[in-house]
C-alpha cells in the first residue's frame, strides 16, 4: 500500500481535479491494494471484488505502470483460448 500515492493528479483530457481525484484515487487504492497479492484477475474478477467498471479497472491498470504512480509491472496474458479475447492481470510491484 505505501508503494503508491493516491493523491497524485490523474491525466487525461476530461480529469477535472474536483471532480475526479477523490474518486480516482479511492480507486486506485483499492485495485492496487487487491492486486498486490500477485494473483492473476480478469477485469471482470477485480469488478466483482470492487465494485468499480472494468473500464476503470483498466484505467488503474494502466496507471500503475506510470512513474508516478511507481511504475510497476502489469502483466497481461489470454485466459483459456487467445481468439475468445479474455485477458487476465497481475501486477508485479517494484520496490
Amino acid at each position: 500500500m505505501d508503494n503508491l500515492q493516491y493523491n497524485i493528479d490523474f491525466d487525461g483530457s476530461t480529469y477535472e481535479f474536483e471532480f475526479d481525484a477523490e474518486r480516482l484515487g479511492k480507486q486506485a487504492k483499492e485495485v492496487f491494494e487487491l492486486m498486490s497479492d500477485g494473483q492473476w484477475r480478469t477485469l471482470d474478477e477485480i469488478f466483482a471484488v470492487t465494485g468499480y467498471p472494468p473500464a476503470s479497472i483498466s484505467a488503474r491498470l494502466r496507471d500503475f505502470r506510470k512513474e508516478k504512480f511507481g511504475g510497476h509491472i502489469v502483466e497481461r496474458r489470454a485466459r483459456g483460448l487467445r481468439h475468445n479475447g479474455l485477458f487476465e492481470y497481475k501486477l508485479r510491484i517494484l520496490i
